[in-house]
């Protein structure tokens, strides 16, 4: 008994959607933040972003913070995923710290109040959103 020839079948779209890969060069994203202080001293790196990328769905970043640096506590409508690079600090979910440095991830459920202190050696971590753009993020930051 002989098997039937597979013929495979591509899909033009599908071909086309599989080469979109998107790279982005973290050591080449300018720095933003660190001059509005209703956020704190945090700078960020926007890497993935629909209005600066040819991306849709997702948006990462690296926060980086200097010694002591903070993001002060807020809240926002998506949830959010930090992932630790490099240093140590505390994020304060709902008032319950959590330790985050390399290897550590966090996942923030959404309207949670959080907030982050970096350790004396300053904080690098991953920040992910369910979100096509940043600015579709609207933080609403405590009442101090």
């Amino acid at each position: 008994m002989t098997q039937p020839e597979i013929t495979p079948i591509v899909v033009p779209q599908l071909a086309a959607l599989m080469s979109l890969a998107v790279m982005a060069d973290a050591a080449n994203t300018p720095l933003e933040g660190g001059e509005d202080p209703a956020f704190g001293s945090v700078f960020w790196r926007t890497l993935f972003c629909a209005d600066r990328t040819p991306t849709k769905g997702m948006v990462l970043g690296i926060a980086e913070f200097g010694p002591m640096g903070t993001l002060l506590p807020h809240r926002h409508g998506p949830a959010e995923i930090y992932f630790g690079l490099s240093g140590a600090g505390i994020v304060t979910i709902d008032g319950v710290p959590h330790p985050l440095g390399p290897e550590i991830a966090l996942f923030i459920p959404e309207e949670a109040e959080h907030g982050t202190v970096a350790g004396p050696e300053g904080l690098r971590f991953l920040y992910v959103f369910p979100r096509d753009r940043f600015a579709d993020v609207e933080y609403r930051f405590s009442q101090a």
